[in-house]
């Protein structure tokens, strides 16, 4: 299980390497480029399943996509 990702604003381009959260899905990402403020993209559970280099811990656990995988209330 891989518990970094990269998220990358979608607003400025600025990227930022994160460690994820394993016992709950993180809503909301302020961009240390811009300050923009990162929500889920629809049918994504978290912000690094929608702008991450690598999806969360529990849709990586599950094996499953994001909008499958049913985690974090997902």
């Amino acid at each position: 299980m891989q518990l970094v990702s990269t998220l990358t604003c979608p607003t400025c381009g600025h990227a930022a390497t994160e460690t994820m959260p394993t016992d709950a899905c993180q809503l909301f990402y302020d961009c240390k480029g811009c300050g923009a403020r990162l929500k889920p993209k629809a049918g994504d559970c978290c912000v690094f399943c929608s702008y991450g280099s690598v999806p969360c811990p529990p849709v990586q656990a599950n094996g499953k996509s994001c909008g499958e995988a049913a985690c974090c209330g997902g």
